[in-house]
């Protein structure tokens, strides 16, 4: 059984980073580990120093602790785990939904279905052409856990306002579907042929001939990934901000938009801390006390989540050197 480990919050406060981190953690503690980035971003590939793709490739783990060395020099996971990683192409997938969109509509007046102005809304206007790089994370979320190839799938979401839509999807999608499923009826009216071309647009979504069954198909996944996202025994979400005021309020309104959602969020990693001012540096005391009441203020707003702190850094936490040295820090299982 594959578990689910999310990282969300606001652009810029280290997702990306967060989710590298636990990603080599889990595969040196021996799991078959693949990290998933679905922000359009695309920094995993910068933190791994791996040439990442839209297929899930196996990740060179580099001189990380839990490691040994090969005869050849290499480095092998002692506890038989790796990592794989994959970036989505979201821009891809975003075309593929506008080309099933645009050739839907095509087919449906070709068909000579005639839909009221509301139908018509209720397809096109319900956020499905314009998720689609949502409707793809969900899609994946699906394909990768029933592949049974990993322990832990651990996704580095896109920003906050993408991570709401992803989990809004298939509440969003509702309607759309339900309308095109009316539509059988009177395809099945007009005739076999028409059907054809009423449904044939569909097969896109799977791959399937039959575009009725490719439908309930799709609706099928999109139900399985809102249950699995769901599953407090398999899912979890973790919320990244950094120490300020903005940020703690962003990440309070996130928490309450999961809890509403159902989604398991026990932890907060609040990142960029700063953490050793020097002696003497009044500018460095004044921003280490700032950080420190900022720390303070979300364990008083978030009793009942763990809060992990992680040092700052002078630059970007790039390459796997840099990243192994927080992954200890990060609690690695769900």
């Amino acid at each position: 059984m594959t578990d689910c480990i999310f990282y969300g919050g606001k652009g810029g406060v280290g997702k990306t980073t967060c989710a590298a981190a636990t990603g080599l953690e889990l595969a040196a503690e021996g799991c078959q580990t693949l990290i998933v980035s679905t922000d359009p971003a695309h920094s995993l590939s910068d933190s791994l120093e791996a040439d990442l793709g839209p297929e899930p490739s196996e990740v060179d783990l580099g001189a990380g602790p839990g490691l040994e060395t090969t005869d050849e020099g290499d480095f092998e996971l002692d506890a038989g785990g790796s990592l794989w990683a994959v970036e989505i192409d979201a821009e891809t997938q975003q075309e593929r939904y506008e080309k099933l969109a645009t050739a839907l509509a095509a087919d449906l007046r070709s068909a000579g279905i005639r839909l009221s102005d509301d139908e018509v809304e209720r397809i096109f206007a319900s956020g499905a052409p314009a998720g689609g790089d949502e409707i793809a994370a969900l899609d994946l979320l699906v394909e990768y856990v029933d592949s049974g190839e990993w322990d832990v799938v651990v996704f580095d979401t896109a920003p906050t306002g993408h991570t709401l839509r992803l989990f809004d999807t298939p509440e969003v999608l509702g309607p759309a579907l339900e309308t095109l499923q009316s539509l059988r009826g009177q395809a099945s009216r007009i005739g076999t042929a028409a059907k054809s071309a009423v449904f044939g647009p569909m097969s896109m979504m799977t791959g399937s001939t039959d575009g009725e069954e490719s439908l309930e198909a799709f609706q099928d996944r999109l139900e399985r990934a809102r249950d699995l996202l769901a599953d407090p025994e398999r899912t979890e979400f973790r919320i990244v901000l950094i120490p300020e005021g903005m940020a703690i309020a962003e990440s309070e309104r996130l928490v309450e938009k999961l809890r509403d959602a159902e989604v398991r969020v026990d932890r907060l990693v609040v990142n960029r801390v700063f953490e050793d001012p020097d002696e003497g540096c009044s500018r460095c005391q004044s921003r280490f006390e700032r950080h420190a009441e900022r720390v303070s203020e979300v364990r008083e707003t978030f009793p009942a989540l763990e809060v992990v702190t992680l040092p700052e850094r002078e630059g970007e936490v790039q390459g796997l050197e840099a990243v192994w040295s927080i992954a200890d820090r990060l609690p690695a299982a769900a």
